[in-house]
């Protein structure tokens, strides 16, 4: 398992799953440390990943990242202040025939 491990040069790596008996699913590409990457190849659960399934995931993730951006930004609320050209003018005077002014 050393072997494997020292042979792997970067620190986290992708690695692809295999059928297992035990229900393992194949063709799942998973990002995973040095260690679980030697362990997995060893136990014959998972291959590392060629780079063809490398660029895939890759742009997987960038556009899942992409989409859990933009729904951030949905869920922001968003005001905006308008001018109302007739704020600014006087308001005509309003009778109330309620008022003590009017009863007279």
């Amino acid at each position: 398992m050393r072997e494997i491990e020292a042979s792997i040069v970067d620190s986290f790596v992708l690695v692809v799953s295999l059928e297992t008996p035990d229900g393992g699913k194949a063709g799942m590409v998973t990002e995973v440390s040095r260690l679980s990457a030697a362990k997995m190849i060893i136990e014959g659960r998972a291959v590392l990943a060629n780079e063809s399934q490398k660029e895939t995931y890759m742009a997987q993730q960038e556009a899942a990242r992409k989409a859990a951006e933009k729904l951030d930004l949905t869920k922001r609320i968003q005001v905006a202040i308008l001018a109302d050209p007739e704020a600014n003018s006087p308001l005509p005077a309003r009778r109330n025939s309620d008022s003590p002014s009017a009863r007279k």
